[in-house]
């Protein structure tokens, strides 16, 4: 069977990929002999596993475009909210979303990074919203895990069926192999007690998990308090919303009590160290009592080095031991193989895998002095010499900074001031 051979590297390993498998990695007199389709080079480099990005957000990608300030400047996390990101997300439309989400994709595979996690929002485009997201992740050749982050604040338990109705279809449509759907919910202060519960009953009716901000700020748990919860995940918890493979994002806000008991539960956990820095929410210190935590970007740009680095440096600022941080980027693997059933992360040191059921999947970068040279997405080589092998990437940003022009334009529309609809 024809086979991508990756190598040598500077190390003097090669990698033999097969049915989106590395099936050899090892030392290249030692490698079976096998029909080569291909050879990507690696001299001066080394061969890695894949980068995966474990919580952003694709609609923000045209933020670097241009995206003009609010007027009033926003004096605490909701306010952010209310002017900046609940503005934007309700100015998107097909072409921009599509805009968004293909030059987030490229630039990821470009940095490395060959697994995106998305958690969605555009409250005027719901149904049809997680194929856009979907059709870029494949045109480019990335994997993904997609759900959309239900909400009734615009329009009320309507709109955050509709939220939940489009991950269940995409669940149910899907036919792409390397793109998963989940359920999703977006804060939950801005979802009804029905809109919770319908989300953690459609969770266990398609057999997924589900994916949610909780106690990302102060507003999450004090409008727990006052439904009559003890808190954002005793909320979750009693109106079913936790299931198996449910990622949990920032969790600033819980006790180490709840960080046990979600970790009981099997929770998966994501950090976003650059966004909370940025939205001043504080650091999730209890997240060192789990063990499921990965590391994500939150919609910032999906360069996981760049992450890392930045996360690094803020745990030293907030007291805490960096080396999690590269534990939490390293966890992303692990993320990957619960929901692919499949072995991601390092390379097996062996002089022939090829029969292993612990082969390795074969989401790779290889990286020199200079950066990522190529990238490898279950065996299919994305980036070659720097280069998408699927697109113009001047083209795609060209693209990316017309659609946020006209993002811009809609997104002055909406008001900075808010009314709530989600008890309507």
């Amino acid at each position: 069977m024809a086979c991508l051979k990756i190598g040598p590297d500077k190390k003097g390993n090669v990698a033999i990929c097969e049915n989106g498998k590395v099936v050899f990695y090892g030392k290249e007199a030692s490698a079976p002999k096998v029909d080569i389709c291909e050879t990507l080079e690696a001299k001066d480099a080394e061969i890695l596993p894949g980068w995966v990005c474990a919580h952003t957000h694709m609609y923000s990608a045209l933020c670097p475009y241009g995206m003009p300030a609010p007027k009033n400047a926003p004096q605490n996390f909701t306010q952010i909210l209310e002017r900046v990101w609940w503005r934007l997300d309700r100015a998107i439309d097909r072409d921009i979303l599509r805009a968004s989400a293909r030059v987030y994709t490229a630039e990821c595979l470009l940095q490395g990074t060959t697994s995106i996690v998305d958690h969605h929002e555009s409250p005027d485009f719901i149904e049809g919203s997680l194929d856009v997201l979907a059709d870029a992740l494949e045109e480019f050749g990335a994997r993904g895990i997609l759900c959309y982050g239900a909400t009734d604040r615009n329009y009320g338990k309507n709109e955050g069926k509709r939220g939940i109705d489009e991950c269940v279809r995409f669940v149910k449509e899907n036919k792409r192999p390397l793109v998963k759907g989940t359920m999703g919910l977006h804060a939950q202060f801005t979802c009804s007690d029905d809109t919770v519960k319908y989300c953690g009953d459609k969770a266990r009716e398609t057999g997924v998990g589900i994916q949610v901000h909780v106690a990302e700020g102060a507003a999450d748990v004090e409008d727990a308090i006052a439904r009559g919860f003890k808190s954002p995940i005793d909320r979750l918890e009693k109106l079913g919303c936790i299931v198996p493979n449910s990622i949990y994002i920032h969790c600033i806000h819980m006790s180490s009590e709840e960080t046990k008991h979600g970790a009981d539960l099997g929770l998966w956990f994501v950090q976003n160290p650059r966004s909370n820095n940025g939205n001043n929410v504080g650091w999730p210190y209890n997240l060192n009592y789990a063990q499921k935590v990965a590391l994500g970007v939150d919609g910032w740009s999906g360069d996981m080095i760049v992450e890392r680095n930045a996360g690094r440096e803020l745990a030293i600022k907030n007291g805490d031991d960096p080396i999690n941080i590269d534990h939490r980027l390293y966890s992303g693997w692990r993320m990957m193989s619960d929901f692919f059933n499949a072995e991601f992360g390092p390379l097996n040191d062996v002089e022939n895998c090829r029969r292993s059921t612990k082969s390795s999947v074969a989401d790779l970068r290889i990286v020199d002095d200079q950066g990522v040279r190529h990238t490898v997405v279950d065996g299919k080589v994305v980036v070659r010499d720097r280069k998408l092998v699927h697109g113009d990437i001047d083209q795609i940003r060209k693209e990316a900074q017309e659609q946020a022009n006209r993002l811009w334009e809609r997104m002055v529309a909406y008001p900075e001031t808010y009314e709530y609809h989600y008890d309507d």
